[in-house]
This record gives structure tokens, C-alpha cells and sequence, in this order.
């Protein structure tokens, strides 16, 4: 299988505190040599004060100074490196119950999810909600991490009984691909290199695993998407009757000549060019950010889609979503906030909260209607103006919105459209 070498793989770790997901963190940046001198030194003169022997691998990514001193991640820690095969974006995402908005926002771009599981304490509650998030949020590939096998001498039997357990819970969630990990994140054992203390374990390390996950099919390329965030006229020489539609592609592929329609005023088109920066391309896809040009002169303006003419969305005002809450008031009965949905703004309600999730036990809660931060339900949202949608399990970027509070201007959920 080739690899498109400048593929960028992004990832969230997850799991219940202490189980570990910083110090995998740091043994992958360390063991891959993705760590500049002077945050090695940083690094290891915290862990000298902290009367640590040798280098606390886990401060590497516990950005702020809270976490530092607590040895808890709050925030979403966001840490870019690359190897000879891929460019990797790590979101470090918190175990904390009252922290489940940080996960959503960290894993709500991610290819793969990281679930960390402590060897000693097995399935724990915080996994199955990690796991759920996972799920929902349509994360192609979970790769689930036995951490600390070095407590339980290496044992197969251990990690077997682990495998058991997650697998009779995730049997009832939505996930295509889960794989399964023995490592030892303190020690390296399957984090870079293959370990010596399991020979029963016949998979490859963790950074083989995610240089070789095959993404390039995690994308939509089936239904053309280009939301148009603004009009380019350079009103230059050379560029005098220039005018191009510039965005980021969010699914699908456009190339010169394609029909195309404009939503949502239903004008209809052929593609002209296709420009970047540097030059103008035969084709274009998700994510690239280009500029296109059209064969008529249409009035097309920010928030409008192009799509291709025999393959468009359905546009509508009404629709069911499930939300995570963010906020830490809580929703207001029929209050009005402003939806942004790709590049389109609108005023949008909340017309009902269908059911809440307890997403410990994975029941629905129909008596519940009142939504508090880290809450998850299922909604309906009315909006002022059609919204050009797709079911957010056929395109995450076309089928996810936020809403603002148009009191507060603070994003107060995030939304996946069913």
C-alpha cells in the first residue's frame, strides 16, 4: 500500500485520569525524536524538581501550569510531529467527567481515537463514555491502549479479559474499525518499538499502527460540497474581470467543466478554473482551500454552496441533530441563538429536546428536557433560512453546526445532524 507521504493523521487520546494518556503522548514524541532541545530541558528540569528520576514523559504535553502542578490535562493540548510517513495532530483531551466538552471539541477532526485503558482497573465507566463520544462523533478508527501491562507482569490473560469487556459493551455503538494494543507507555513497550516482554502480542507497535491506518477513504468524495466563504475580485492587471469563489472544499471532487448548481437560489453553472496561490489545478477535493471560477456571472455570496447539479443537498429549516451542551448555563426555553453551519449563519431555535443520554449506561432520559454543560441529547432545531444539509454520518463538515449565544457571543453547543 502506498502512502501519501504529507498525509496528515489526526488523533485524540482519551481515558479516565491517571491512566496514562500523557505519558503515551510524551513516549511517542520522545522514542520518534520529536522534541526540540529546549523542551527536553524544560522538561527535564520540572521532573528534576519534582524529585522525579529521569524525565516525567507526561509534562511534555501538559501545557498549562495548572496541569503541570496537579499532573491532571484540563484543556485540549494540541501537539504537532512527524516521522519519514506521515504529519501527525494530537489532541490530548481530558479524562475528567466535567471535562466531556474538551473531548468533543478535541476528537470532532480526528481520523483516529485513542481510548486508554488501565491494565490493572479494566473497563471502567469513563471508557464507555469516551467510547460513546467516539461513536458519536463518527471517529473512523478507535485503536484501544492497554496501558501499564507492566503492573500486571505482561500478562495475556489480563489483556484477553480487557478485550472481552470492551468489546460487549462497543457491540452496541457505531464504530467501523477498533483495534487492540498491550503497551506499556512508561516502559516504550509497543508505543515505538515492538516489546520484548510480550512475544504472546504478534501486532506491530502503536507508531506503525498509525502511520500505516489507511484514511484517504474516511473522506466524502462521492458528494460535492464547496461552501463559499468569500468573493475574490483582485481588480489588477491581469485580474481586471476576475471573479472567483473561494473556500474549502468540504467533500466530494470538483474539476473544469463540471455542471454545478448554486443553493440556495438554484442557479446553474459549468466550473471554469480552479485556482490556489501558486497555479490553477485539473481538479480539486476535500480539504483542499481553492478558488473556482464559473462560467456565468451568478450572484453568489458568502454562506452560498456549490454542489454538483445531479448530486445536491437537501435544503431545510427544520431537522433533528443530537448536541452536546458547552455552556456552563444551561439552554433557555425557546431562546434564539445563531447557527454557523459551514460558512452560513443563521438564527436558529431550539424547538424541543427530545430525549437526554446518560452516557454512562447509554439510556435515554425522555423526562429530563433541561440542558446542562456536558449534556448530550437529541434535539430539534428550527432556522430562519434553509440550510444546505447532509446527515453528519455521510459528511462530518456538511452535517455538524455550532450555536452562538447571541447575548453572550460564547458558543454554547455543538451539533451532528441526523
Amino acid at each position: 500500500m502506498t502512502i501519501d507521504n504529507n498525509q496528515l493523521l489526526r488523533f485524540t487520546t482519551a481515558g479516565s485520569v491517571d491512566d496514562g494518556k500523557s505519558t503515551l503522548i510524551g513516549r511517542l514524541l520522545y522514542d520518534s525524536k520529536s522534541i526540540f532541545e529546549d523542551q527536553l530541558e524544560a522538561v527535564s528540569n520540572t521532573s528534576k524538581r519534582k524529585g522525579h528520576e529521569g524525565v516525567d514523559l507526561a509534562l511534555f504535553t501538559d501545557g498549562l501550569k495548572d496541569e503541570r502542578e496537579q499532573g491532571i490535562t484540563i484543556d485540549v493540548a494540541y501537539r504537532y510531529f512527524t516521522t519519514p510517513k506521515r504529519k501527525f495532530i494530537i489532541a490530548d483531551t481530558p479524562g475528567h467527567i466535567q471535562y466531556t466538552r474538551n473531548m468533543v471539541t478535541g476528537a470532532s477532526t480526528a481520523n483516529a481515537a485513542l481510548i486508554l485503558i488501565d491494565a490493572r482497573n479494566g473497563v471502567i465507566e469513563q471508557t464507555k463514555r469516551h467510547t460513546f463520544i467516539a461513536s458519536l462523533l463518527q471517529i473512523p478508527h478507535v485503536i484501544v491502549c492497554v496501558n501499564k501491562m507492566d503492573l500486571v507482569d505482561y500478562s495475556e490473560k489480563v489483556y484477553e479479559d480487557i478485550i472481552s469487556q470492551f468489546e460487549e459493551f462497543s457491540s452496541k455503538l457505531y464504530v467501523k474499525d477498533i483495534r487492540f494494543l498491550p503497551i506499556s507507555a512508561l516502559n516504550g513497550d509497543n508505543v515505538v518499538n515492538r516489546s520484548e516482554h510480550m512475544p504472546w502480542f504478534q501486532g506491530a507497535p502503536l507508531l506503525h499502527t498509525l502511520e500505516h491506518i489507511h484514511i484517504s477513504s474516511d473522506l466524502n468524495k462521492i458528494d460535492a460540497r464547496f461552501p463559499v466563504q468569500t468573493v475574490l475580485r483582485p481588480q489588477r492587471e491581469g485580474f481586471i474581470d476576475y471573479r472567483g469563489y473561494a473556500g474549502r472544499v468540504a467533500s466530494g471532487i470538483f474539476r473544469p467543466g463540471d455542471d454545478v448548481t448554486v443553493l440556495p437560489s438554484g442557479f446553474t453553472s459549468k466550473v471554469k478554473t480552479i485556482d490556489t496561490f501558486e497555479d490553477s489545478l485539473e481538479e480539486a477535493y476535500a480539504p483542499m482551500s481553492i478558488s473556482m471560477t464559473l462560467e456565468d456571472d451568478i450572484d453568489i455570496s458568502r454562506g452560498d454552496m456549490i454542489v454538483k447539479t445531479n448530486n445536491q443537498p437537501e435544503p431545510i429549516q427544520e431537522f433533528d441533530a443530537m448536541l452536546c451542551w458547552l455552556n456552563n448555563l444551561p439552554a433557555r426555553a425557546r431562546a434564539k441563538y445563531t447557527i454557523l453551519h459551514t460558512s452560513n449563519e443563521q438564527k436558529a431555535m431550539i424547538n424541543e429536546v427530545v430525549y437526554k443520554i446518560d452516557i454512562n449506561t447509554y439510556n435515554r432520559d425522555e423526562e429530563d428536557k433541561e440542558l446542562k454543560m456536558n449534556d448530550i441529547a437529541r434535539i430539534k432545531v428550527r432556522t430562519t433560512r434553509p440550510l444546505m444539509i447532509d446527515e453528519y454520518r455521510d459528511n462530518r463538515i456538511t452535517g455538524s453546526f455550532v450555536l452562538i449565544d447571541d447575548a453572550t457571543h460564547e458558543t454554547v453547543a455543538a451539533g451532528m445532524i441526523l
